[in-house]
């Protein structure tokens, strides 16, 4: 009767152990799932201007085109797109602010050349004239109409790509999933999925050069 009672208290006390043990794994496991509520970096519509294969460090940034600070960003990115050239992945992404009259406007424009596979072309044409046109007090969409047409786009389908509600969810995709993401001021840029606080200039290119590195 004794043998079989240490029995039946060993064999509870296993139980418990692995319990115990499967509810510990479960736990962990679900740490380990994403958060249904979060955006991923890259979406599969994102628009991606270096790939450097899915090994490589992947930089991201959300942008706007009116915004002065991306401005200044610009030679920066460029510079670090040559430097690290074949071994990061660039990607651009949408992130239009209600305070710039253009900033909507701007992004349509580049949208519809993207749809013309000149996304790049005029990516770089809207930093180049950003002077002109930005800080406007109301919007001024033949100015990027006279862009698209310098770049040689089909204007018909420029127009079209414009006029289309799709054009303009496209970019507020973006912006949803960059709020998402926690972005709330332009530039924001992810590094390999992270948020970069950058507090001082040469941070971005510190800590590309250290994620390339290693």
């Amino acid at each position: 009767m004794k043998t079989s009672f240490k029995t039946i208290i060993i064999t509870l006390a296993v139980l418990v152990v692995l319990g115990i043990a499967a509810l510990v794994y479960a736990l962990s496991q679900r740490g380990q799932q994403p958060s249904e509520s979060s955006a991923d970096t890259v979406a599969s519509t994102s628009h991606v201007i270096d790939d450097a294969g899915p090994e490589a460090v992947t930089l991201v940034e959300f942008l706007d085109f009116e915004c002065e600070a991306c401005g200044a960003f610009h030679p920066i990115v460029e510079d670090l797109r040559e430097t690290y050239d074949g071994e990061i992945t660039y990607v651009v992404r949408y992130f239009p602010l209600p305070g710039h009259k253009n900033s909507m406007q701007s992004a349509l424009a580049a949208e519809a050349a993207a749809q013309q596979g000149r996304f790049e072309d005029m990516y770089n044409r809207l930093f180049e004239t950003q002077a002109q046109w930005g800080e406007q007090p109301q919007e001024t969409p033949e100015v990027f109409r006279a862009l698209a047409e310098e770049l040689g786009l089909d204007m018909a389908q420029y127009d079209a790509a414009i006029a289309d509600p799709a054009t303009r969810a496209r970019i507020e995709q973006d912006r949803t999933e960059g709020a998402a993401l926690g972005v709330q001021s332009t530039p924001s840029f992810f590094l390999d999925g992270e948020l970069l606080e950058l507090t001082a200039w040469g941070d971005l290119e510190a800590a590309v050069e250290k994620a390339v590195n290693g």
